[in-house]
């Protein structure tokens, strides 16, 4: 990934969450043990659907590729993370840096157009439960699965089109754990508002539409939920609890941040650490762990390893 002659900036250097070698310790211990968890939780998400061939279905097929894309934006920041709290110094390269950007828009461009399409598919399952096999085939989730990647790295690209040819040849301190695309743009050495509007657009345009979609979706839904009584109904219930929450978590700070995307706050960095190392435990927590299914195939792939361990 090159850059212009103008570009004197080889590397950019991150101020990370504080200079307190205590406070860095602590987050160690904390951040550690998130990005240990959610790295194992979906992990073994992806085990167990795969193994397990009562949780074949289209709703088990998007999820365990959503935590497929979990583990991806685990490992695009949070590890380097991690060791820079024990280095001074804690410096990437120009080239690194544009990595960072197109990894982190490609993970989340994929991930909510990956939420939009368990929307539609708990749409069908609840309002149209009897055409449900037919409609939701093996072939439609495919590409679902490719249209959100395909629709994530080309929102990634068109960010990073637009920004690794700026003139950066003055400050290159970061202040963030890694390079966030907008504090990135403002060390550039011109005029970057029609950058930044860009930037806005694109990004802003790929979120409202994709929440927008999904109000829509569970909003019928939910009515339709409602009109029912049943045993099934509740199960629905839950399953669209856990879905919402994870929309809301997930929505919540990047709607927060495209508010004001280039006026940031001291407390930023922080919700930010929740966007990028946290969420990537909602899907075990959330969509796991409240899923009876899931628990089962859990319990059972467990009792299978202690039979033959015994044996």
């Amino acid at each position: 990934m090159g850059h212009t002659n103008d570009s004197v900036v080889s590397e950019f250097v991150l101020l990370g969450l504080s200079n307190s070698w205590e406070l860095q310790l602590f987050f160690f211990a904390i951040f550690s043990s998130i990005y240990v968890a959610s790295l194992l939780g979906n992990i073994m998400i992806i085990v167990i659907i795969s193994c397990d061939s009562q949780l074949s279905s289209p709703m088990y097929f998007l999820l365990g590729h959503l935590s497929f894309i979990d583990i991806c934006q685990s490992n695009f920041a949070t590890p380097k993370m991690l060791v820079d709290f024990f280095v001074e110094h804690k410096t990437i390269s120009f080239e690194g840096c544009m990595a960072q950007i197109f990894l982190l828009h490609s993970f989340v461009g994929s991930e909510m157009m990956l939420l939009v399409a368990m929307a539609y598919d708990r749409f069908i399952a609840i309002c149209k439960p009897l055409r449900y096999g037919t409609i939701m085939s093996r072939k439609l989730c495919v590409i679902f699965v490719s249209i959100s990647w395909a629709v994530g790295i080309l929102h990634s690209v068109s960010h990073l089109a637009f920004t690794v040819d700026l003139p950066f040849c003055g400050p290159n301190e970061v202040d963030s754990f890694f390079c966030d695309l907008p504090l990135v743009i403002d060390l550039a050495c011109m005029d970057t508002y029609e950058t930044e509007i860009l930037t806005l657009t694109n990004s802003g345009l790929i979120s409202l539409s994709c929440f927008l979609a999904l109000i829509i979706s569970y909003t019928i839904i939910l009515a339709t939920v409602r009109r029912r009584s049943s045993s099934g109904s509740s199960k629905a219930l839950s399953t669209l609890t856990a879905h919402i929450t994870v929309v809301i978590l997930f929505f919540g700070p990047c709607i927060y941040f495209y508010i004001w995307p280039f006026s940031r706050f001291s407390a930023d960095k922080f919700l930010s650490i929740f966007y990028v190392v946290c969420t990537p435990l909602l899907n075990p927590i959330i969509y796991s762990l409240r899923n009876e299914d899931v628990k089962a195939a859990m319990r059972k792939l467990r009792n299978r390893h202690v039979t033959s361990w015994n044996n």
